[in-house]
């Protein structure tokens, strides 16, 4: 199939777009588009991750589930909005811990995290597309397979890439990741409903520590643009 992807993603990932479940994934995307649903995000965002952070350039990555359901929200980008779009809870969340692990300030009026994909911070969603306003609504069409085989393809074929997985859903991937080769930081979701057990994981020092013990250039987690 012809998918408009990053070079070196579509090199990669080749094999996997001229499967049947591929094929069949953009059938259903077709259909509901003819059918007159409204699909989140829009077409040309969907392969945002893969397109502002190439496949040799991913340092880290941070796992989400699927895209944020309501209009204006989703951007092909793991909790992401765009900017002059309300950043949702969990992102608020994200930045309180950024704050108390770094001792920095960020600006909480902008929930776009395209500065740090433009880094090397993989912003990956486990589902890559969802129908307005149905949650979850697009977890049975094919969009796991392809990015459980996204994530094997980063275990496989790189080394020392820092995956960042909150949550049980996230969690769940880690079997798809060769910890000889990588590090896993494990924490609670940063979703309120986890009634805060995500704060005090300090995963974003902890990832620069590692980053800097490999002789790489640690993120700036204070620059979103």
């Amino acid at each position: 199939m012809e998918v408009r992807i990053e070079q070196s993603w579509k090199e990669v990932l080749q094999s996997e777009f001229d499967k049947s479940y591929f094929r069949d994934l953009a059938d259903t995307l077709h259909a509901e588009k003819a059918a007159g649903r409204k699909i989140y995000p829009p077409g040309s965002k969907i392969f945002n991750a893969f397109n502002l952070t190439p496949f040799d350039k991913v340092k880290v990555v941070i796992l989400g589930q699927d895209p944020y359901h309501n209009p204006g929200q989703a951007e092909g980008l793991s909790f992401s909005v765009p900017e002059g779009i309300q950043p949702p809870p969990s992102l608020l969340n994200i930045y309180k811990e950024i704050e108390d692990d770094l001792g920095v300030k960020l600006d909480k009026s902008s929930g776009s995290l395209k500065g740090w994909a433009e880094q090397g911070v993989f912003l990956l969603n486990a589902i890559l597309t969802v129908r307005a306003g149905q949650a979850a609504s697009h977890s049975g069409i094919g969009w796991q397979t392809f990015t459980d085989a996204v994530i094997k393809a980063l275990s496989d074929r790189r080394e020392g890439i820092v995956f960042l997985l909150w949550g049980n859903f996230a969690r769940s991937k880690k079997e798809l990741i060769d910890t000889s080769r990588h590090y896993v930081l494990e924490a609670a979701h940063p979703s309120p409903l986890a009634r805060g057990a995500f704060f005090g994981c300090r995963h974003f020092s902890k990832t620069n520590e590692i980053l800097i013990d490999n002789g790489l250039e640690p993120i700036d987690w204070t620059r979103k643009q």
